[in-house]
């Protein structure tokens, strides 16, 4: 919490009482899986957490089961059965609570699941002032008003909010006026029912945190917007093999051993792409037992990668790919290799990085037996 006070005493309802069929599936939405856990339940232990003396949960009608499954193991909530609307569902739930004696009580829709601390904390501010108060966004597109497919008047958006929940009210005020809504239709919110009943409602800062989880595609899990793969590889050197690295053959007495060309730089830098996206490793796209890579050049693995990197919808931020050997020295061709490298990423030469070391003739790389390969690569979403 930004605020170091006690949040004053309030109970909270989570509505979760509709059929949510825009998000498809088998079950309504407030109950399918978010970020690991079901949606209804993120709501409902952010409460709990921060103190809630009571959470209410509005449900469909025979859905009792599946509403304890979501919640199995939380305490201090009580389920109700909600109404044929919103609105009904929200009365149905603060006349289960009106021997709470909660002064407060916020009430959210539990098709968002992430709450901001400072939001609730500011919502309870509020309503020492007002009798409401919602958390609400400025609208910064452009508005028009449509009538039969044509634009026929701009609003304006100075004037306009976006409005998100949790919403909350003086207990008493809430209650009275749900219970005297004579709206022909459902209420948007709970803040239009209180200000058909005279009541005022206060503005807080929201964020965008809040938003809602409204189609199929909602509750799958945002990729982040960066990731990071890590790739190694190694090869023998032998004698009668060209030595390929990076895309450049450098001159040698020996080559690097292997089904394809062997350029063990490339490989761990195909790793390294592949592995950000979670997509499996070189062998799984080119595997040796398949005779159609034997000495296949190894550019055309990067090009895969990258090809599966965009697909997948990200860029390639940078690669740091660190080539481990004795001899032949890198140092001269590394330029040259970083260039080539970069012409295979498709990035600018900034992004990216070859450096060499030595094991200080420790090991088979040491007794120039072969190179191994190590690479990094970050990835960022499109």
């Amino acid at each position: 919490m930004t605020k170091t006070t006690p949040l004053p005493r309030f109970a909270a309802i989570v509505v979760a009482a509709g059929k949510g069929l825009r998000a498809g599936g088998d079950i309504p939405k407030q109950f399918a899986t978010w970020r690991g856990i079901p949606l209804v339940r993120h709501s409902v232990e952010t409460f709990l957490s921060i103190g809630a003396a009571e959470v209410l949960v509005a449900i469909p009608p025979a859905s009792e089961d599946i509403a304890q499954s979501s919640l199995s193991g939380l305490s201090g909530y009580r389920l109700v059965t909600g109404g044929k609307t919103r609105q009904e569902s929200v009365c149905n739930a603060l006349q289960a609570l009106a021997d709470n004696s909660c002064e407060r009580v916020l009430i959210h829709d539990a098709a968002r699941p992430d709450i901001p601390d400072d939001v609730i904390s500011g919502l309870l501010d509020m309503i020492d002032i007002y009798q409401g108060a919602i958390p609400v966004l400025p609208v910064v597109d452009s508005i028009a008003v449509a009538e039969n497919g044509i634009m026929t008047a701009k609003a304006d958006r100075d004037m306009l909010r976006r409005v998100q929940t949790p919403q909350a009210f003086r207990f008493d005020e809430i209650l009275t006026a749900h219970r005297a809504w004579k709206g022909a239709k459902d209420a948007g919110d709970d803040a239009q029912v209180l200000m058909a009943n005279g009541g005022t409602v206060g503005l807080v800062d929201g964020d965008e945190r809040l938003k809602k989880i409204t189609f199929a595609e909602d509750l799958v899990s945002k990729t982040p917007a960066m990731r990071v793969g890590q790739g190694f590889d190694v090869h023998r050197l032998v004698k009668g093999e060209e030595l390929w690295l990076c895309g450049v053959q450098i001159p040698h007495d020996k080559g690097l051993a292997g089904h394809s060309d062997a350029d063990v730089a490339l490989h761990c830098v195909v790793d390294a792409l592949l592995g950000a996206i979670g997509d499996g490793d070189i062998g799984t796209h080119f595997p040796p037992s398949d005779p159609k890579w034997k000495g296949a050049p190894s550019p055309q693995f990067v090009e895969h990668a990258v090809k599966l990197v965009e697909n997948a919808g990200f860029h390639i931020g940078n690669v740091d790919l660190t080539i481990i050997c004795e001899e032949p020295k890198i140092g001269t061709h590394r330029e040259g290799m970083r260039a080539r490298l970069a012409e295979l990423l498709r990035v600018d030469v900034t992004q990216v990085s070859v450096k060499a070391t030595t094991t200080e003739r420790l090991g088979f790389t040491g007794r120039g037996e072969g190179i191994a390969a190590q690479a990094i690569a970050s990835l960022q979403r499109d």
